[in-house]
């Protein structure tokens, strides 16, 4: 028995001594890509010129570019990437299937078209942005979710097949309301690529208290992940209400891709690359998963737009193409990896 219990923690600890590596380095790498991106641009500033930047308020050039431009489209990226990569994370435990993320199985397309909506048809009411998102997400994850479920659970095959026919019907409404208000399209055009150009701070300070509220909702939601994780039957033997924790786990995830679209457009793969791979680095346990893969998340967002904007300038990139770029290959990768087991589900 001593034996055993002597493998037993031996095993243990090389996990957890990775998952405490993972939980201090990622940080490090966020605070640094975000000083980094704070100087680096068509104008670039040394690291004395960025703090002075930020903690003064004389009207130097250095306080224009870094305080009033650079550090809120910074934090408007983290922020982004945070909530892709927990709705991701969540939508993954949900539904048992590495393959779910906001932007493959629809949701990321059903906020976009009541994004579009808004700011086509009703340009006045911009502050309901983050509200019409919101629903637009939680009326694609419910139609996907209800068509996903058979006898016995969820398939992975029917959950990817009804949300490519959610991102089809979604686009294509997207499509028709630009071609009915064609006058209006061209200041949609670089939203609906996905980015952070012209954010600032009416935009970081019209999401941030929603933001908040739904993380501390996901910081709650980690032990019904847990427990969802055990399977229905598991679950419900356990006391579980499944159906009740279903839903409220699917309203907290798709608040937060809303949250994201209202202010980026159409962001995509940020929740299915970063869970993923924080998931290979650290394990499935949600307690270190999803703050692992929030800041996973920013630590993409703010690098991927630094590249964006930086690398073929005087020309920006928007950042949902570069991680497109970087996203789908890797989704192709996991469809070919999880190929025997979707094709038997």
């Amino acid at each position: 028995m001593r034996v055993k219990e002597e493998k037993s923690v031996t095993s243990i600890h090389p996990l957890a001594k990775k998952r405490a590596i993972v939980l201090i380095t990622l940080p490090i790498l966020l605070f640094v890509v975000s000083i980094g991106s704070l100087m680096i641009g068509q104008v670039s500033f040394s690291v004395g010129e960025v703090f002075q930047g930020i903690v003064s308020s004389d009207d130097s050039l250095a306080r224009r570019i870094v305080w009033e431009i650079r550090f809120p489209r910074i934090l408007v990226g983290i922020i982004v990437g945070m909530c892709l990569a927990i709705a991701g994370a969540m939508l993954q435990g949900i539904m048992q299937n590495p393959l779910a993320d906001p932007g493959v199985i629809g949701i990321t397309a059903g906020a976009g078209i009541m994004a579009v909506l808004v700011m086509i048809v009703f340009p006045g009411y911009l502050l309901f942005l983050p509200i019409a998102a919101f629903s637009g997400a939680f009326v694609a994850a419910m139609i996907v979710y209800i068509l996903s479920v058979k006898k016995g659970g969820t398939s992975p095959t029917r959950i990817i097949l009804v949300g490519v026919a959610v991102n089809a019907i979604c686009g294509a409404g997207t499509n028709m309301l630009m071609m009915l208000f064609s006058d209006r399209v061209q200041s949609v055009l670089p939203w609906l690529s996905g980015g952070l150009m012209g954010v600032g701070w009416v935009q970081f300070e019209s999401i941030i208290y929603y933001v908040l509220f739904a993380l501390l909702l996901a910081i709650y939601s980690i032990k019904h992940i847990r427990i969802m994780r055990l399977g229905d039957e598991m679950a419900q033997l356990l006391g579980h209400n499944v159906e009740q924790s279903r839903l409220f786990l699917i309203v907290i995830s798709t608040l937060l891709a809303g949250l994201a679209v209202s202010v980026a457009g159409l962001v995509g793969f940020v929740g299915l690359v970063v869970p993923h791979m924080i998931r290979l680095l650290i394990g499935g346990d949600y307690r270190y998963l999803i703050p692992a893969s929030a800041i996973g998340g920013a630590l993409l967002v703010v690098f991927a737009d630094t590249i964006a904007r930086s690398v073929f300038n005087p020309i920006e990139i928007p950042v949902g193409i570069l991680l497109a770029f970087i996203g789908g290959p890797y989704f192709l990768y996991l469809i070919h990896r999880r190929g025997n087991s979707i094709a038997t589900n």
